[in-house]
Parts: structure tokens; C-alpha cells; sequence
């Protein structure tokens, strides 16, 4: 979807006309009336002249489509490479907020990690009955090729987006967990870049936590699960090639660290190693950042009809010659149905409190959460568990009887596949529609990197739902994105 033709023939005036119909808005915090945090920004904007918010606005997005900055959607008819919508007003956190986020991510990582290890090992939170065998068994993330095995440094996910929401009462509360391929970070990098030229002086004043770093610490978490006897790692990245939604991504990130841009095809196994093909011989690879789902890994070892992975490669993996960021088998965790146990997870492995709370969630494998959902699909937002990118999902207030009709028979059939949610009030933030601000839905996704220390990115990818009244913040479905402004602490002036 692209963005609507920039009209900005007052766009300063309508600061004070932009209507938070109720909702929770990112930047202010009543009518005409910016949050504390976001005042310099605003007060910055609304003493521009309106020329100049509509000229930031088209440079922001000339930018971008000179960089070509896209994804794929599956199935358009208007063609599949799309430049993904962006927005110039950027969404703001302060720095409690974030410090308590942080916390939160940190808390939740650690104890998945774990979870994932003991699955696949001692299945200790199985026997004390904690998650039941049967939906671990059940997960189409599960890998039964896993069990037993050691991944390097005891790291199964090392690279994680999760998903906050953020609802009427100011709180964010985690939508779900991606630890498999997770995208859409060169999107913050990119969007940040753009914006730091667009609004130099305004994003020099408010201390803004800086993201540019991400890369270096990509490297240096990839860098940490080298085998023990290699001083300096052969770094790829494992495309299933220019056809695939996020390529964009897979391209800009090997060349920011400076790594090998490779598909299946360029790798071979040879004596125990997996070995690229170059121009020059065979050259040794040593740790792989994979961007293909487990099951085209290895024909091997997963599925015998894929050309996407490298034969062999999982030996070599579990012989610890070579590294793989995520680990195969960390899908598990990725289930929308495991995500319900995740505050009991916590409190397992690390005896604690969830730091962030899930959404409130019903199981439909359960039969009273079921006959509970199925009463009220005009009231719920019901998901598929193994889907993403907003498919397989019902919107239930915004839904037709006849759709929900639909997933009536569809829960009936497999329970064990579908979660429902409350249809919760979002928080919204504003967007440059034609002539004037409207307020849109919003989530955030940080990126969290797991290496020797856990580090969260200040920010993250925070996708806009472009179209009115949506819910729906997935690129896929029309959704564009924003800038993700994390404040520091503010500067203490020398008296």
C-alpha cells in the first residue's frame, strides 16, 4: 500500500485540531496538549512552516524508494516488490518507559532460552507439569531432530523481535514472540537514518538513544558462537534467495557486517566443514545467519524435497563445526499456544514475576475457553497459532457473520490451532493524511540480541496501521512504519 499524496496546505494549525478519539495516543496526552516528552518535538513542528513539514515529508520517502527499500507481498495482482510506507512523525518513549521494557524483554528471553534448552533436553518443566507434553509435541515448531542437541554457548535464539502493544490504560503488554527468522530491523535502521537528516536539530536536542550500532552487535553476537578454535570467524547470511519477502533485509545486513551473502547453492559440505564456493576454491564457513525456516535447512535432516538448504549441514552443526543464528528446533517457543504458558515459564526457570504481561488469552484446546470464544467472536480478535503477517486471524468486531461463521468451524475442527484475544483499544499515534494528522494503531517491535550479554535495541520497528480503524499493523496488510524515538535521560545542565 502506498502512502496517500502529501497535501500539507496547514498541516500546523491541525496540531491542534488532531482529535485521540479516546484512545491512548503515543504523543499527546489530551487535545492540543503534547506528552512532556514529546513537546519539543511537536512544539518544533507546529513552528514550521507548512511547506516545510510537506517537504520533509516527500524527502523522507524519496529517500527511501531510492534505496529501494522493500518487501514482497505474496499474492498482490499489482505486483510483488512494495516500497514500505513511512511516516515522518516519529513515535516517542521515555526513558522509565523503556527502562522497564528493557527489563521486561531481558526477563523473558532469558527464560525462553531456557525453556527451549530443557525441552529439547531434561524436559524438567514437563514432568512437573508445568507446560503439557502433548502441546509441545503438537507445535509445528517443535523438532524432534533437536533433542539432545548442543547448540554453541547454550544459545537457541539469538536474534528475537517481540511484539508490544500498548493499551488504553498506557501499559504494553507482549502480543507474541518471534525467535525464528524475525525481520524487519533494516527497516529501523534505514527509517532512523532518513529521519536523523530530516530533523537534525529537534533529534539533537531530545537526546535520542542512538540504534546505528545494531549491526556492530550483530557481528560481535555472531562473532561469540564461533567453534572455540577459530580466531576469526567466516560470517554468512543464508537467503532462500531474491524471491523471498524480506531479501531486502538479508542483503543490507550482510553487507553492514560485512559478511557472505549466500544461498543453499553456494554451500556444500566437504570433510566435516561446510565450505562456500568462490571464484578462488573452496573457502571454510564458520557461523551461518539463517533467514530460511528449519524445514529447508537441510534435505537430510528436515525436509527431503528442499533446494534451499545445504545437504548435510545439521551433522556439521551438531559436530559444532559451524554455528547456526537461531538454532533450529527455537520455533517452539514461537507458538501462539506456548506463548499462554510464558508468564508460568518465567516464574518456573527464574522465579519471578513477568516484568511484562501477556495479553489476556484464551485457549480454545480448553473446552470452557472455547465454548467462551465461540459465544463471543463478535467481541474477540481469534488467531491462528502457526500463522503470521496478520493471516489466519478474525477481527471480530470488524468481521462479517458469515466470517465468523467460518471460524466457528474452524475452531471446532483443530482448537489446538487457534488463541482469541480481547479486542484491545491500541494505542494510536498521528500520521500525515493528505491535508492534516490522524491518529492510527501502533505496535513496537524491539529487536533483542542474545551473545555474550542480552542486548535490547532503544527502539525498534513500531508498524502503523496506514488504514483507518484498522487493527492490523503488518506490512503484508497494509501497514506502514514510524521512527522509534527512546529518550535518554535528560541532560543535567553545569550550573
Amino acid at each position: 500500500m502506498e502512502m496517500a499524496p502529501i497535501l500539507l496546505s496547514n498541516v500546523a494549525m491541525n496540531f491542534d485540531n488532531y482529535q485521540m478519539d479516546n484512545f491512548y495516543d503515543e504523543l499527546f496526552e489530551g487535545p492540543g496538549q503534547p506528552r512532556a516528552s514529546a513537546a519539543p518535538l511537536i512544539n518544533r513542528l507546529k513552528g514550521m512552516p507548512p511547506e516545510d513539514v510537506m517537504r520533509y515529508q516527500k524527502v523522507a520517502e524519496a529517500e527511501l524508494l531510492q534505496m529501494g527499500i522493500t518487501f514482497t507481498v505474496y499474492g498482490n495482482n499489482e505486483g510483488t516488490e512494495k516500497i514500505f510506507p513511512f511516516d515522518v512523525i516519529p513515535r516517542i518513549v521515555n526513558a522509565k518507559e523503556w527502562e522497564r521494557i528493557e527489563k521486561g524483554l531481558v526477563q523473558r528471553i532469558h527464560a525462553l532460552n531456557l525453556f527451549i534448552d530443557d525441552i529439547y533436553h531434561d524436559q524438567k518443566i514437563v514432568k512437573d507439569g508445568i507446560v503439557p507434553m502433548d502441546m509441545i509435541q503438537s507445535s509445528v515448531g517443535y523438532r524432534e531432530q533437536c533433542k539432545g542437541l548442543t547448540v554453541p554457548k547454550g544459545i537457541w535464539i539469538h536474534v528475537t523481535g517481540t511484539d508490544l502493544v500498548r493499551d488504553n490504560s498506557g501499559e504494553f503488554f507482549v502480543l507474541e514472540d518471534n525467535l525464528r527468522c524475525p525481520s524487519g530491523v533494516s527497516y529501523v535502521l534505514e527509517n532512523r537514518d532518513v529521519l536523523k537528516r530530516t530533523l537534525p536539530k529537534v533529534f539533537q536536542n531530545m537526546n535520542v538513544r542512538p540504534v546505528d550500532d545494531y549491526p556492530h552487535r550483530l557481528l560481535n553476537m555472531l562473532q561469540y558462537l564461533a567453534p572455540n578454535n577459530v580466531t576469526t570467524p567466516r560470517i554468512a547470511v543464508l537467503t532462500p534467495g531474491s524471491y523471498n519477502s524480506a531479501y531486502f533485509e538479508h542483503a543490507f545486513l550482510a553487507q553492514q557486517i560485512g559478511a557472505e551473502l549466500v544461498e543453499g547453492r553456494d554451500l556444500v559440505v566437504i570433510d566435516g566443514y561446510v565450505m562456500m564456493r568462490t571464484t578462488k576454491g573452496f573457502e571454510r564457513i564458520d557461523v551461518i545467519y539463517r533467514r530460511i525456516d528449519d524445514d529447508f535447512l537441510d534435505p537430510n535432516s528436515f525436509r527431503a524435497d528442499s533446494q534451499l538448504g545445504v545437504p548435510g549441514l545439521m551433522d556439521v552443526y551438531r559436530a559444532g563445526r559451524v554455528a547456526l543464528a537461531n538454532a533450529p528446533g527455537a520455533g517452539v517457543a514461537d507458538d501462539k499456544a506456548i506463548y499462554t504458558y510464558v508468564p508460568a515459564i518465567i516464574k518456573y526457570y527464574l522465579n519471578e514475576d513477568p516484568i511484562l504481561n501477556n495479553v489476556p488469552t484464551y485457549m480454545c484446546w480448553e473446552p470452557k475457553q472455547r465454548q467462551y470464544v465461540l459465544d463471543n467472536l463478535d467481541k474477540l480478535v481469534v488467531k491462528a497459532v502457526n500463522q503470521s503477517g496478520g493471516y489466519g486471524m478474525l477481527v471480530g468486531p470488524h468481521a462479517t457473520p458469515e466470517e465468523r461463521l467460518k471460524f466457528v468451524d474452524l475452531i471446532n475442527a483443530n482448537p489446538r490451532d487457534y488463541i482469541a484475544q480481547p479486542t484491545l483499544a491500541l494505542s494510536r499515534a498521528p500520521i500525515i493524511v493528505e491535508d492534516h494528522l490522524e491518529g492510527r494503531h501502533v505496535d513496537l517491535r524491539p529487536y533483542v540480541l542474545y551473545g555474550k550479554n542480552i542486548y535490547v535495541m532503544p527502539g525498534g520497528l513500531t508498524r502503523v496501521a496506514l488504514k483507518k480503524g484498522s487493527l492490523v499493523v503488518n506490512s503484508s496488510q497494509g501497514g506502514g512504519s514510524k521512527d522509534t524515538w527512546v529518550l535518554g535521560e535528560p541532560v543535567k545542565k553545569k550550573p
